[in-house]
């Protein structure tokens, strides 16, 4: 953490590089980028969890649905062999 001797030197050569007028809206466009920034990673962050949580549930969804398929298509089969006898 620097103190407040080299706190000091930083901010005069803000002032210098930027001037006295730019500092303010420097750092409200700093401020703005880091919440935008903040939000979209919360928004990435609620997806992938949405994703994870979707995608245990669709495996589940699936695994049900091949299983019914599964048991109607050896019905089918059954029916169809003994209509042919």
């Amino acid at each position: 953490m620097p103190g407040t001797t080299e706190m000091m030197v930083i901010l005069l050569i803000a002032v210098l590089l930027f001037g006295a007028n730019k500092i303010p809206k420097l750092a409200r466009s700093t401020g703005e980028a880091m919440g935008e920034f903040q939000k979209g990673r919360t928004e990435v962050e609620q997806e992938l969890e949405e994703m994870k949580e979707g995608g245990s549930d669709t495996a589940t969804e699936e695994t049900a649905d091949t299983t019914t398929e599964t048991s109607t298509t050896e019905e089918t089969s059954s029916e169809s062999s003994k209509s042919s006898n």
